[in-house]
C-alpha cells in the first residue's frame, strides 16, 4: 500500500518540502493522508490514478474536493471522535476568557496599561446564570453544553433538527431547542459549533449581529467563513455586541487587522484540536481508518464519502 501526505512539518528536526516533492508521490499513491490546512484539489486527484482513499486528519472536510472524489469513487474519511473534547474545552475557555477579560487584563498588566486595583475597577461578567446559545448541536456542541450546564448556565440550541431522546437524556433534558432568530435574541453567548458548507457561509452577518443583545458575546471555534468579519468588526466597534472570541478566521491565516486592535476580542490561532493528546488520538484515528479500508471493513471507517 502506497500512502502520500499533503502536510509539511516545519517544526525543528523536519525538512520543509517544495511543492514538487510534496505532491510527486501522488502519482503512485493509493491512500492520501490530508490535513485541514492543505487543500486536496481536483487537479491533485487527477494526477493520482491509483488513489482510492483520502484519509483526512481533522473533523472538517471542506479542504477536500468532495465532488471530485465522488466522481472517481474515492472514499473520504475524517477523525470526528478525537476532536470533540479539545474543541469544546477551547470554546468554553474562550467564552470564559472574553467574559472575564482574562487575556485583556494579562496584556495590560504586562504593558503597564491596566487600571489601578480597586473595588469598582477591572470589572467583568460572570458565566453563572447566563444563557449560552449553541448553533450546531452535534458532538462538539453537546460537549460544550455539558460544560456550560456544570457552570450554572442555561443552554438553548439551534440545529437542523432537535436532539433525539438519548442525547437529551445525556444532557439531563436541560437544553432547549429554539429557532436561530430566537437564539440570537435570547443568548448572552452565541457559540458556533457546526461544520462548514457553502450554504452556511456568513451564517452570522450584519442582520444576525443586530439581533444579538448589546451585552452578548460571539464565540467561533468552527469555521471562519461562518462569520462575515467586516460586519463583525463594525458591530464590535459600534458596541452592538459586547465582544467576540475566535479560533478561526474568514481569510485564515490572515486575521482582520481591526480585530487585532480591539480589547473586547480574544484570538486563538486555530488550536481547537491542538493538544498533544488530541493530535495523537487523531493520528491513531487516521491509521484506524486506513487499516479498516485495507481490510474492507467499511463499518469501522469514519466515512464522509
Amino acid at each position: 500500500m502506497r500512502i502520500a501526505f499533503t502536510t509539511e512539518l516545519p517544526a525543528e528536526g523536519f525538512v520543509r518540502l517544495n511543492e514538487h516533492e510534496l505532491y510527486a508521490p501522488l502519482e503512485e499513491a493509493e491512500v492520501l493522508v490530508s490535513t485541514f490546512d492543505k487543500a486536496v484539489t481536483r487537479d491533485m486527484i487527477a494526477i493520482a490514478p491509483n488513489l482510492q482513499l483520502v484519509a483526512n486528519f481533522g473533523v472538517g472536510f471542506n479542504n477536500v474536493d468532495i465532488e471530485a472524489c465522488r466522481e472517481r469513487g474515492i472514499r473520504v474519511t475524517n477523525t470526528p471522535q478525537p476532536v470533540i473534547e479539545p474543541t469544546a474545552e477551547l470554546a468554553f475557555a474562550l467564552m470564559h476568557d472574553v467574559a472575564r477579560r482574562t487575556a485583556e487584563f494579562d496584556r495590560k498588566l504586562r504593558t503597564g496599561q491596566a487600571e489601578p486595583f480597586g473595588v469598582m475597577n477591572n470589572l467583568s461578567h460572570s458565566l453563572y446564570g447566563k444563557t449560552l446559545g449553541i448553533i450546531g448541536m452535534g458532538r462538539i456542541g453537546q460537549a460544550l453544553a455539558r460544560r456550560a450546564l456544570a457552570a450554572g448556565m442555561t443552554v438553548i440550541y439551534h440545529n437542523r433538527r432537535p436532539l433525539g431522546d438519548e442525547a437529551m437524556r445525556r444532557l439531563g433534558n436541560e437544553v432547549k431547542y429554539v429557532t436561530k432568530d430566537e437564539l440570537l435574541k435570547e443568548a448572552d453567548f452565541v457559540s458556533l459549533n457546526l461544520p462548514y458548507t457553502p450554504e452556511v457561509k456568513h451564517l452570522i452577518g450584519e442582520e444576525e449581529l443586530k439581533m444579538m443583545k448589546q451585552n452578548a458575546y460571539l464565540i467561533n471555534t468552527a469555521r471562519g467563513a461562518h462569520v462575515d468579519e467586516e460586519a463583525l468588526v463594525e458591530a464590535l466597534k459600534n458596541g452592538e455586541i459586547a465582544g467576540a472570541a475566535m479560533d478561526v478566521y474568514e481569510h485564515e491565516p490572515q486575521i482582520h487587522p481591526e480585530l487585532l486592535k480591539l480589547d473586547n476580542v480574544v484570538l486563538s490561532p486555530h488550536t481547537g484540536t491542538g493538544t498533544w493528546e488530541g493530535r495523537i488520538a487523531m493520528c491513531e484515528n487516521v491509521c484506524d481508518n486506513i487499516l479498516a479500508w485495507e481490510k474492507g471493513n467499511v463499518q469501522k471507517m469514519d466515512i464522509v464519502v
